[in-house]
């Protein structure tokens, strides 16, 4: 039996049971992205009003999102980077992949995250060097010092294993912005929380005992949706607060989970699948290609990193969806 038919009879064992209904989240809009340059959409943060994004293909601009019509406009605020710290954990492998990257576009730092602070100070990750680069408020571009304990511990969990599959998204917490959560993308994916401590001379992002939250592998399927749905690696992409909560960009899956922030636990998961993979949305790619999350009160924003690919209705921008909340809000029980 072919491994397309197992997945099939699966989802259908699966859903018989009862087990496979996670509710459905409703759309409300569709916003092609104009302006950037690098395509790739890979993050989205709100500080205060105002939604910015960042692309892995560029490293030397954010973008500030103009959002009052339904086509957004992007608006490039160029950044002039410092060099990245080293990672000596970093295999070759990595330094290969990162190298080529460098050779045929402007994404050597992979920026696979955004998110903002209380004080409106903006925070991007570097997929390829894992990590974070703070963007004050008066201008002045930094990277956060970070114990060595977060990638050591990371790895001993048998995180950030393989190239291109490291940390995917970050948001801060803490009623100080004390509290940084990251989330690792596959093979294996997981959460990793590192906090800032005051030191005589710099503030220092530690990894302490239990910072790695989350560590798990393993297959699930893809959802009957998705032409040709079969099994394949569970994924993280992007990772959201809200109401003491944390969310995350299950982007295989097609869903958005509700994880408990102490133990990382996933409480409750929503699909967007229904109204993401109508024919009209689809691309001629073998995995989810959502790579950014928001969630509020109101809803959830979702973006799409199309890759540079066209989808069936002939659309090549960057994409975000507006979602509404689900019935009873994001606190509900299962």
């Amino acid at each position: 039996m072919k491994l397309n038919h197992v997945v099939a009879v699966f989802l259908l064992v699966w859903s018989s049971l009862g087990l496979a209904a996670d509710p459905e989240l409703r759309m409300l809009s569709e916003h092609p992205v104009d302006g950037m340059r690098g395509g790739n959409l890979s993050g989205l943060a709100k500080c205060g009003e105002q939604l910015w994004t960042v692309s892995d293909r560029d490293d030397d601009r954010l973008y500030r999102l103009d959002t009052r019509a339904t086509v957004w406009k992007a608006e490039a605020v160029l950044i002039n980077v410092p060099p990245a710290p080293n990672d000596p954990g970093r295999t070759m492998g990595m330094k290969t992949q990162s190298f080529f990257r460098s050779l045929v576009g402007n994404g050597a730092l992979d920026f696979e995250g955004i998110t903002c602070d209380a004080a409106q100070n903006i925070y991007v990750l570097s997929e390829t060097y894992s990590a974070i680069l703070e963007v004050s408020t008066n201008g002045s571009l930094a990277w956060l010092t970070i114990s060595s304990k977060m990638l050591t511990k990371a790895r001993e969990e048998g995180l950030l294993a393989h190239a291109n599959a490291l940390y995917e998204g970050l948001v801060i917490t803490g009623i100080a912005s004390t509290e940084i959560w990251l989330a690792a993308e596959r093979q294996k994916r997981g959460l990793v929380k590192i906090e800032r401590r005051i030191t005589p001379i710099y503030y220092t992002w530690f990894c302490a005992i239990g910072c790695v939250v989350l560590a798990e592998g393993g297959l699930a399927p893809q959802p009957p949706q998705f032409p040709g749905s079969k099994l394949v690696e569970k994924d993280f992409s992007d990772i959201a607060l809200f109401n003491n909560k944390l969310f995350l960009l299950d982007r295989n899956a097609f869903k958005i989970c509700r994880h408990e922030m102490l133990t990382g636990k996933q409480e409750r998961c929503w699909s967007f699948a229904a109204e993401a993979l109508i024919p009209s949305r689809q691309y001629a790619s073998q995995h989810g290609l959502t790579e950014a999350l928001l969630v509020d009160a109101q809803g959830a924003w979702i973006g799409v990193d199309n890759n540079f690919a066209t989808r069936a209705d002939g659309e090549s921008r960057p994409i975000v969806w507006r979602f509404a909340a689900p019935e009873g809000s994001w606190d509900a029980k299962p």
